[in-house]
């Protein structure tokens, strides 16, 4: 995990607001170690500039808090919201993201490219852009 950390991809302004421990188990780090080894490191790295991680691992409270789904991937520690900073620059992440060829379950382009959910899971990605 060169440009991403654990506790990146666990901070929560809503856990923290609500009294949230959003801890994830053992199963869920090795996911988020997996998500960013085949996903977000090479992303970052062929991007060239910080990507920040809005959303990364959710407990189920913290989840619910925040409108998830219940059988969202940030649960698993399988996904994460990320953003360029800008509209733009998301869109350059999405373009980037089917270009390389990474091992994407999925990457949603959310609310005209205000972020950029991405997920990996282990075995068979989807490989779904929508």
């Amino acid at each position: 995990m060169k440009h991403f950390t654990i506790t990146e991809l666990t901070k929560s302004s809503t856990a923290e607001k609500l009294g949230i421990k959003n801890i994830p188990d053992s199963t869920a780090i090795n996911n988020l170690e997996n998500l960013v080894r085949n996903v977000l490191d090479p992303l970052r790295e062929a991007f060239g500039k910080p990507i920040t991680v809005n959303s990364g691992y959710r407990c189920r409270q913290l989840n619910r808090a925040v409108g998830g789904v219940a059988n969202s991937q940030h649960i698993k520690g399988e996904a994460a919201d990320i953003t360029a900073g800008n509209k733009n620059g998301n869109k350059q992440l999405y373009k980037l993201l089917k270009s390389l060829n990474l091992p994407v379950d999925q990457a949603i382009n959310e609310q005209n490219f205000s972020w950029i959910h991405v997920s990996h899971r282990y075995g068979h990605n989807r490989n779904q852009f929508l």
